[in-house]
């Protein structure tokens, strides 16, 4: 198995979802290779993965040890994983080009790398919408302050942003609208999303996550820090685990085909009151958080898919 992600040093052992999957294969006796982005090539219209060879210790520091570095053809590789975080910007478009090689080739690579470049987070959640918010997607600000003048509460929001960066919400008569909105938009030049701000966010901004279009039968209501409107825990937000709602489950049976359909296996959706408000498809978490709120192994529950789904292939 071949992960492709962020360099393994930065990553938070004790939290990160992309290390439970690695250790979850390594459970399954699958050997685990890690690549970053510039790790990726094509020479001769073959994709190469320049990688490391790992593997994990439970309770150890260092917690992983590097067993060797080549390079090798993406042949070698029974399934690749991309599981970059972002930023979205154009080293990660590049990168999903490149593994692209290695589907026409006949390699899994989970999540399927154009559709990861197709679905924009915050766009791909307007495909269904009975069940996401009012909202507006411009560059023209004029066309943004109508919205809020409609609406009086609404999110200000960039279409490529994580972790609720550069997040606002303007309420009616706000002073800073027109400065808010000349920088989202660099001056009429960016599109930037508008949504009705919906006051359930008190309650939490809950991360749903999929497998093969099921959902998890669990969700992690993220609850704003006191004075906040987001519910990101990289914004400080606490998590909260709670079972899933008729009304989540009603989204989740709306969206999930059309994950599977795009070979989207492992994703986020973020649900606030009765609103899908994202689809998170580059690099999902919460998975050790769920797990540790309801005894789950989630990970384990990717990685019986990813063998059911090889199995199918062979």
């Amino acid at each position: 198995m071949a992960v492709v992600m962020d360099p393994i040093e930065s990553i938070n052992p004790i939290k990160d979802s992309t290390l439970a999957m690695m250790q979850a294969a390594q459970a399954r006796n699958f050997e685990v290779s890690v690549i970053e982005l510039n790790g990726l090539y094509v020479q001769e219209n073959e994709l190469w993965l320049h990688n490391q060879r790992v593997e994990f210790r439970t309770g150890a520091d260092p917690w992983y040890d590097i067993i060797s570095t080549q390079h090798q053809q993406a042949d070698q590789f029974d399934i690749i994983l991309m599981r970059k975080e972002p930023p979205f910007d154009m080293d990660f478009v590049y990168a999903t080009y490149l593994l692209e090689f290695a589907v026409r080739a006949g390699i899994p690579v989970l999540n399927n790398p154009g559709s990861i470049r197709d679905c924009n987070e915050k766009l791909f959640a307007l495909q269904f919408p009975p069940r996401t918010p009012e909202n507006v997607v411009s560059a023209d600000p004029e066309v943004l302050k109508q919205f809020h003048d409609k609406h009086r509460d609404v999110i200000f929001k960039p279409l490529d942003g994580m972790g609720g960066s550069s997040i606002f919400r303007v309420k009616e008569n706000d002073s800073n609208r027109n400065v808010i909105l000349e920088t989202l938009t660099d001056l009429g030049q960016i599109q930037i999303m508008a949504q009705k701000f919906i006051p359930e966010i008190s309650q939490g901004d809950t991360r749903i996550l999929l497998i093969n279009g099921e959902p998890v039968p669990y969700g992690l209501a993220r609850i704003p820090a006191a004075g906040e409107t987001r519910g990101n825990l990289a914004a400080g937000g606490s998590g909260i685990g709670r079972p899933l709602t008729d009304r989540d489950r009603w989204i989740c049976d709306q969206v999930g085909p059309a994950l599977v359909e795009k070979g989207l296996y492992f994703v986020g959706i973020d649900v606030i009151g009765d609103y899908l408000t994202e689809i998170n498809v580059t690099c999902p978490t919460c998975i050790r958080e769920l797990d540790k709120a309801f005894d789950l192994d989630i990970a384990g529950d990717y990685l019986d898919f990813i063998e059911t789904h090889l199995g199918s292939r062979h």
